[in-house]
């Protein structure tokens, strides 16, 4: 099956980090993916380790896409950073408003992602292709649905080209989600983002943090499964590769797998797709 598909990458903070990276990200290539997307810690936080990962998948002759949040940011230092994604030979990243570190109390010049669309779109006219993040079940921080559609309006307004949706597991929240954002006039793709499952204890907790929704029916199967990790494994795979199908049976644009640096069960969904 032929369909877009895009890799997530959190960028590594050691050398023996970096080298499983690199294994993995070879191993990934043989996908052909249109991309591989690097994270960007909370208020830049790992900034440079971003930097050297999108570096070194630029080098290899891969497309790189850097995650960058305005959160904390100047517009001094966005310009600056802009400045290196160019000079590296980048041609898309993602722009998110990203989460204040802990401790941190100033927010910097930028409040909103829509703000950081327009800062880019000024300062670098078309050189980028943006991506912006959007959230079937809503964000968690949005007061309604109605609210958090209309945000997600005025990051694709500012100048996005396209969005990357959180991850989720219900098919019609991305269906509803899509159909709402075609009936503001947003005609731009919206890619799913697809978490793999390894572990569903850590799954369960993550998507607790993020606003996930796992559905009922989901959770009481893996919980059958008590500390039996190959059929957790077994069972994530199925349950993700149905997804997958099914979304892109619905049209789904193409699909954006969270790796969480790993490669063994994006390779096998994508194989059992058909691809690879």
């Amino acid at each position: 099956m032929s369909f877009e598909l895009s890799i997530e990458f959190f960028p590594p903070q050691t050398a023996e980090g970096a080298e499983k990276l690199q294994l993995t990200r070879e191993k990934l290539a043989a996908l052909n993916p249109a991309f591989f997307s690097v994270t960007y810690g909370a208020g830049g936080s790992t900034r440079e380790h971003t930097l050297a990962t999108v570096g070194a998948i630029a080098a290899v002759g891969c497309t790189a896409a850097p995650h960058l949040s305005c959160i904390g940011s100047t517009r001094a230092g966005i310009r600056e950073l802009l400045e290196r994604f160019r000079a590296l030979g980048l041609t898309r990243l993602v722009a998110l408003r990203g989460d204040l570190p802990s401790g941190m109390a100033d927010p910097g010049e930028f409040r909103y992602a829509n703000e950081l669309v327009s800062f880019i779109r000024r300062e670098t006219g078309d050189a980028f292709h943006i991506d912006v993040a959007a959230y079937p079940e809503w964000h968690p921080q949005a007061r309604s649905p109605a609210e958090d559609l209309a945000n997600f309006k005025r990051k694709m307004d500012a100048g996005a080209d396209g969005a990357i949706t959180q991850y989720f597991y219900n098919l019609d929240a991305y269906t509803h989600f899509v159909a709402e954002a075609r009936a503001l006039g947003i005609g731009a793709p919206i890619v799913p983002g697809i978490m793999p499952i390894a572990s569903f204890a850590k799954l369960a907790r993550f998507s607790d943090a993020c606003g996930a929704e796992i559905p009922r029916w989901m959770r009481k199967r893996f919980e059958s499964f008590g500390d039996d990790a190959a059929s957790i494994r077994a069972c994530g795979l199925d349950v993700v590769t149905e997804l997958c199908q099914r979304l892109l049976d619905a049209g789904a644009p193409g699909l954006h797998f969270y790796s969480m640096n790993q490669a063994s069960l994006t390779l096998e969904i994508c194989r059992r797709l058909g691809r690879g």
